[in-house]
């Protein structure tokens, strides 16, 4: 059954917003007591009463408990706009909600459906954050999801001059995002870890760890200690996934190596959406040949069963996001050889909306919509029905949608809260947006 009619006859006989992420995924952000239902809703914080008896209330919230009775009622929760956004392009476009409900079984989405809003449940799927140590700062993120970031807010002060949503992330270290020090005890950590030891284990069909980067958090090798010592305990089919952004030092993505080449489950998901120096300008830290390479001898130590590429489709990337997927083909290829399956997925960024690729004008915009129409028409054929999807739905987005999300800020503002934030990016990390990005940057020079 494909996608569309997967909606049609599975979800929408239940409601016209149900989505089985509700219920059975979160992403849960420990290391400062955040959740969420998948990564498009905004988080939210966990009750810290709450876990101390019930440890499950790191995803079972009084808020997700309400939202999961609107989707039985076919009412749509406001976090949930990412997915709102692409259905309402009205081209049978495929919302993420039909990719995060397909993954579980037509029974599992039945129950859900059908029962008390108010019921505490297990989770079949987790992405879960320890902390926020990083090696990288990319322009995207922000310091509650990077050390590096809040390092450089520290030692060089705030960005400035900004005024559209998202600036504040970019105006002070966000101490929030880190309350517990490296030798204080985090209770959610430790409300996770009581989770996993009685129930989590069992129920879960996959287990994302994410960052930071979770090479630099001992708590990922805290958890991959317990796995090599009392796997047999597990779910024998859970998937065990990673995200790296592939950057860390060589002895340490070695042991990394070593520690999951025992584990058949595991599989790699990492992160690139640009080639050469334009990927170094949009994710601050990495060095493109390395990343290439740690790529490629993955797949050749047939270490993962599986690397998922995510690009996070901000305006910069745009511009080399073609050549990108063109090297995604030819990973793809290569696994053909060596093994591990190669995708990727296309996540448009909405926050901050400044740097959404509906901050460009008219004309790039439709330039790059026909530069991915190039790509798909010369690829089809070597791509899954996913990628193939998500392609179109980029096209279609950058064709239709006019702006990242509601009450967004009208372009004009968006477009100098842009030139604001990179020129003093430049400044700051010694960089060159003119001459790093020569389309966009003709551009950028007259905002």
């Amino acid at each position: 059954m494909d996608d569309l009619e997967y909606k049609k006859q599975i979800l929408d006989p239940k409601s016209a917003s149900f989505c089985g992420a509700k219920w059975y995924n979160a992403t849960i952000w420990l290391g400062s007591g955040m959740t969420t239902s998948c990564h498009h809703p905004l988080p939210h914080k966990i009750d810290l009463e709450a876990i101390k008896t019930n440890p499950s209330a790191i995803h079972n919230t009084v808020q997700k408990k309400a939202e999961r009775k609107q989707m039985q009622c076919g009412d749509r929760p406001k976090g949930c706009e990412y997915c709102w956004k692409i259905e309402d392009i009205n081209r049978d476009n495929i919302s993420d909600r039909v990719y995060k409900s397909k993954i579980f079984s037509n029974e599992a989405l039945d129950e859900a459906h059908k029962s008390d809003p108010n019921t505490d449940w297990n989770l079949k799927t987790l992405e879960i954050a320890f902390d926020r140590t990083c090696n990288f700062a990319c322009t995207y993120c922000n310091p509650a999801f990077s050390s590096t970031w809040a390092n450089n807010i520290k030692r060089q002060g705030p960005y400035t001059d900004m005024v559209t949503d998202g600036r504040n992330h970019f105006t002070h270290s966000h101490e929030s995002a880190e309350p517990y020090k490296k030798d204080e005890t985090n209770p959610y950590v430790e409300a996770f870890y009581k989770w996993w030891e009685t129930d989590l284990h069992k129920s879960l069909d996959e287990l994302r760890i994410t960052g930071g980067e979770p090479m630099m958090s001992p708590n990922l090798w805290r958890l991959l200690d317990w796995i090599e010592t009392q796997g047999d305990k597990m779910n024998p089919n859970m998937t065990l996934a990673i995200n790296s952004n592939l950057g860390a030092k060589q002895s340490i993505i070695d042991r990394f190596k070593t520690k999951l080449k025992k584990f058949d489950n595991f599989e790699l998901y990492t992160s690139c959406e640009a080639t050469f120096g334009q990927a170094e300008y949009i994710r601050d830290g990495i060095v493109y040949g390395d990343w290439h390479s740690n790529f490629l001898h993955m797949m050749v130590d047939k270490v993962p069963r599986a690397i998922h590429n995510m690009c996070t489709i901000n305006a910069l990337c745009l511009e080399s996001l073609p050549e990108l997927l063109e090297k995604m083909v030819w990973f793809k290829s290569a696994s053909k050889v060596y093994g591990p399956e190669v995708n990727f997925t296309l996540n448009i960024l909405r926050f901050p909306s400044f740097q959404s690729p509906l901050v460009l004008p008219d004309e790039l915009r439709n330039k790059f919509k026909l530069d991915l129409v190039k790509f798909l028409n010369s690829n089809e054929k070597h791509l899954e029905h996913m990628e193939i999807n998500q392609t179109q739905r980029l096209i279609d987005y950058l064709d239709v949608v006019k702006t990242p999300h509601a009450g967004a800020a009208e372009q004009s503002k968006l477009q100098k809260d842009f030139k604001a934030f990179y020129s003093q990016y430049d400044k700051r990390q010694g960089k060159d947006f003119e001459k790093t990005f020569p389309i966009i940057g003709e551009w950028y020079r007259g905002i």
